[in-house]
Protein backbone atom coordinates (compact mmCIF):
# COMPACT_ATOMS: atom_id res chain seq x y z
CA UNK A 1 0.00 0.00 0.00
CA UNK A 2 1.58 3.67 -0.87
CA UNK A 3 1.79 6.07 1.65
CA UNK A 4 0.13 9.91 0.29
CA UNK A 5 2.71 12.33 0.70
CA UNK A 6 2.46 14.66 3.60
CA UNK A 7 2.59 17.79 1.41
CA UNK A 8 -0.42 16.47 -0.91
CA UNK A 9 -2.45 16.38 2.28
CA UNK A 10 -1.29 19.43 3.95
CA UNK A 11 -2.58 20.99 0.42
CA UNK A 12 -5.81 19.97 0.05
CA UNK A 13 -6.46 21.02 4.03
CA UNK A 14 -5.68 24.22 3.03
CA UNK A 15 -7.15 24.23 -0.08
CA UNK A 16 -10.62 23.21 2.39
CA UNK A 17 -9.59 26.00 4.78
CA UNK A 18 -9.23 28.49 1.73
CA UNK A 19 -12.61 27.62 0.15
CA UNK A 20 -14.34 27.67 3.95
CA UNK A 21 -12.85 31.19 4.39
CA UNK A 22 -13.96 32.42 0.84
CA UNK A 23 -17.62 31.04 1.71
CA UNK A 24 -17.51 33.19 5.27
CA UNK A 25 -16.26 36.52 3.56
CA UNK A 26 -18.33 36.28 0.89
CA UNK A 27 -21.92 34.50 1.50
CA UNK A 28 -24.08 36.85 3.43
CA UNK A 29 -26.46 34.10 4.31
CA UNK A 30 -25.59 33.42 8.28
CA UNK A 31 -26.54 29.75 7.74
CA UNK A 32 -24.27 29.15 4.91
CA UNK A 33 -21.28 30.40 7.44
CA UNK A 34 -22.20 28.32 9.69
CA UNK A 35 -21.19 25.41 7.07
CA UNK A 36 -18.33 27.31 5.56
CA UNK A 37 -17.18 27.26 9.73
CA UNK A 38 -17.77 23.48 10.01
CA UNK A 39 -15.45 23.17 6.58
CA UNK A 40 -12.36 25.12 7.82
CA UNK A 41 -12.65 23.05 11.27
CA UNK A 42 -12.58 20.15 9.21
CA UNK A 43 -9.64 21.34 7.28
CA UNK A 44 -7.81 22.05 10.02
CA UNK A 45 -8.17 18.70 11.58
CA UNK A 46 -7.21 16.51 8.55
CA UNK A 47 -3.96 18.75 8.88
CA UNK A 48 -3.68 17.62 12.66
CA UNK A 49 -4.51 13.99 11.50
CA UNK A 50 -2.03 13.90 8.59
CA UNK A 51 0.91 15.23 10.41
CA UNK A 52 0.25 12.90 13.38
CA UNK A 53 0.15 10.23 11.24
CA UNK A 54 3.50 11.26 9.17
CA UNK A 55 4.55 10.52 12.28
CA UNK A 56 3.32 7.44 13.47
CA UNK A 57 1.85 9.03 16.32
CA UNK A 58 -1.23 9.33 17.57
CA UNK A 59 -0.90 12.95 18.75
CA UNK A 60 -3.28 14.74 15.37
CA UNK A 61 -6.26 12.39 16.36
CA UNK A 62 -6.02 13.48 19.59
CA UNK A 63 -6.10 16.69 18.37
CA UNK A 64 -9.20 15.88 15.71
CA UNK A 65 -11.51 14.81 19.22
CA UNK A 66 -11.03 18.54 20.29
CA UNK A 67 -11.65 19.89 16.83
CA UNK A 68 -14.43 18.27 16.87
CA UNK A 69 -15.68 18.25 20.02
CA UNK A 70 -15.11 22.28 19.07
CA UNK A 71 -17.08 22.01 15.92
CA UNK A 72 -20.20 20.16 17.82
CA UNK A 73 -19.94 23.14 20.13
CA UNK A 74 -19.90 25.80 17.26
CA UNK A 75 -22.84 23.96 15.56
CA UNK A 76 -24.99 23.76 18.67
CA UNK A 77 -24.49 27.65 19.87
CA UNK A 78 -24.82 28.96 16.01
CA UNK A 79 -27.74 26.86 15.01
CA UNK A 80 -29.58 28.19 18.54
CA UNK A 81 -28.53 31.53 17.46
CA UNK A 82 -29.51 31.06 13.84
CA UNK A 83 -32.99 30.70 15.33
CA UNK A 84 -33.38 33.16 16.95
CA UNK A 85 -32.27 35.79 14.64
CA UNK A 86 -34.91 33.80 11.75
CA UNK A 87 -37.41 34.36 14.38
CA UNK A 88 -37.01 37.79 15.39
CA UNK A 89 -36.05 39.70 12.06
CA UNK A 90 -37.26 36.92 9.28
CA UNK A 91 -34.48 36.29 7.53
CA UNK A 92 -30.98 35.03 7.61
CA UNK A 93 -29.35 37.80 5.98
CA UNK A 94 -25.85 38.67 7.91
CA UNK A 95 -26.47 42.10 6.63
CA UNK A 96 -30.02 42.37 8.36
CA UNK A 97 -28.85 40.84 11.55
CA UNK A 98 -26.72 43.73 11.97
CA UNK A 99 -29.48 45.38 13.27
CA UNK A 100 -29.41 43.16 16.21
CA UNK A 101 -25.75 44.59 17.34
CA UNK A 102 -27.38 48.44 18.73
Amino acid sequence: MTAIPLEHVLLVAAGLFGLGLVGVLVRRNLLFMLVSVEVMLNAAGLAFVAAGASRWQADGQVMFLFVLTVAAAEVSVGLALLLQVRRRLGTVDADVARRLGG
